[in-house]
């Protein structure tokens, strides 16, 4: 087993590593996603518009589904794979940026993922709209020589063509909704049709192309809708899309509270975290109640809620009512680094330093950061943090043990302070200043997003989990963009989670 993050900087990418073979594996013409770029900003604008006139992805949601019942998918939404009591299965989350941060995670992907049964997506399939033109280099060229089938829930990014792309790609070719009668003048609903971004017209020729990359019989997958439950082996997983702003609407939630019951055990896999950043996000059900009741509930036996979304790996193991609930973040899969070193130290739900795992570690974080805008803004002088210091900083800001030791002749200097001050670390939530808040909110709003990047290391995860009628071993693997990685894929986290 190779070298991990938490053993060496070498395992977390640093030095000089031989370079990966993914770029063999890319496009030749590949475009470059800025999220600082006002068209990519106005292309993504129905979220903010759904924030300001009102979300109205729950009655799309519904409409779609009702398209997909008409066409004969089973009511109760639950696919039943025939698989024995071991079997595995892959998670990627927040994946079609199709750039080199998606393409440097496929070796690894493809490596540690043999002999698995199938894959899900977690959120954010396509990357910035959904659009369908965009799947050939963000979907089916990347994931060709995966053998077996993925199934998909979506993000925000993909509801923002109002989830026809998806829909097409994953549930079946369902055909358009139908236009719907226009809103009464002046009203909230007819400002926001009137600035809604709708689907863009798709080149056919060029889609049905790209849909043969993934055409054999094996990797033949076919949802119920963007919600759903898969019934393999001892586990049931159950899917559910929470939209552009991160709800579940009245339909879908009645729906889960249908299909969580029952003693089978259960894992969540969601567009959106509960638990993330040090800070609880239980997802409201409109009509009252939320998902996280649902996980909790003990006659329901969920054993781990995964969301997508934010583009790292954190987990947190839960004490619920006497039972461990592992609550995990898993979107690191594709697309554009979001920061760790912003996550204050943890305390959340007992949740403490001691039990929270994260990808990448807070120092390499911050030192990823802080080389990047050193560049940027050509501040090397005042920015610019080595590995090893950006690890001594972190671990004086948070007062913990670092995941890696920094080396013992570390120093840390105002000027290091200062750095990880201006790059948003995080620090004691207890003791955060009245500054040191505000600029961490605001790196993380602004900046983080800004990552994009063409080199290694990208610091990218996937999860494998392996599944046994008394147990789930899920794993956290690294892709780093580097060689040794691609080849032999670190585990960069690893659990039991029982199922009796």
């Amino acid at each position: 087993m190779s070298e991990s993050s938490r053993d060496t900087a070498q395992g977390a990418g640093w030095g000089s590593a031989e370079p990966g073979a993914y770029k063999q594996l890319m496009p030749d013409h590949v475009e470059k996603l800025s999220w600082l770029n006002p068209r990519t900003l106005w292309a993504a604008r129905n979220g903010v518009l759904a924030s300001w006139f009102g979300d109205p992805t729950g009655g799309t949601r519904s409409r779609w589904v009702a398209r997909r019942a008409e066409a004969g998918a089973p009511a109760d939404k639950v696919i039943r794979r025939e698989v024995p009591d071991r079997f595995s299965f892959m998670v990627i989350g927040d994946t079609g940026e199709g750039d080199d941060s998606q393409y440097c995670v496929v070796p690894g992907f493809l490596t540690a993922a043999q002999d698995t049964d199938f894959a899900v997506i977690a959120s954010d399939v396509i990357y910035p709209v959904g659009s369908t033109d965009d799947y050939g280099t963000k979907f089916f060229q990347p994931y060709q020589d995966y053998p077996a089938p993925m199934y998909a829930i979506p993000g925000n990014h993909d509801w923002y063509e109002d989830l026809g792309a998806f829909m097409r790609v994953f549930c079946a070719d369902t055909p358009p909704l139908d236009p719907e009668p226009a809103p009464r003048p002046l009203t909230r609903a007819w400002w926001r049709t009137l600035l809604w971004r709708g689907p863009r017209p798709a080149d056919e020729q060029r889609f049905a192309d790209a849909r043969k990359l993934r055409s054999l019989p094996g990797q033949e997958a076919e949802q119920p809708g963007p919600y759903w439950a898969i019934d393999a082996g001892p586990v049931r997983l159950v899917g559910i899309d929470t939209g552009l702003l991160g709800t579940v609407d009245a339909e879908q939630g009645a729906w889960l509270r249908e299909v969580s019951r029952g003693p089978k055990p259960k894992i969540l896999i969601s567009g959106s975290p509960l638990y993330v950043d040090g800070e609880y996000h239980p997802c409201a059900i409109h009509g009252g109640g939320t998902v996280d009741d649902v996980v909790r509930d003990p006659d329901n036996h969920y054993v781990a809620a995964i969301g997508g979304d934010i583009h790292n790996y954190q987990r947190y193991p839960v004490d619920v009512d006497g039972r461990t609930v592992q609550y995990v973040v898993s979107g690191g899969g594709g697309a554009f680094m979001h920061a760790t070193h912003t996550i204050p130290r943890i305390s959340v739900a007992d949740v403490t330093e001691r039990d929270f795992r994260c990808y990448p570690l807070r120092g390499d974080s911050l030192a990823f950061y802080s080389r990047l805008y050193a560049r940027r803004l050509g501040l090397r002088r005042l920015l610019a943090l080595t590995e090893s210091e950006a690890t001594a900083v972190i671990a004086q800001y948070l007062g913990i043990e670092p995941g890696r030791s920094p080396g013992p002749d570390v120093r840390v200097t105002r000027r290091m302070r200062l750095a990880a001050t201006l790059l948003g670390a995080g620090g004691d939530p207890d003791r955060t200043s009245r500054v040191r808040l505000p600029v961490r909110k605001l790196y993380t709003k602004l900046f983080s997003p800004g990552s994009a990047t063409y080199s290694p290391p990208f610091f990218k995860s996937f999860l494998r989990l392996d599944v046994s009628p008394d147990a789930v071993r899920l794993r956290c693997f690294a892709a780093t963009g580097n060689r040794p990685q691609e080849l032999d894929p670190p585990v960069e986290d690893e659990i039991i989670i029982p199922l009796t």
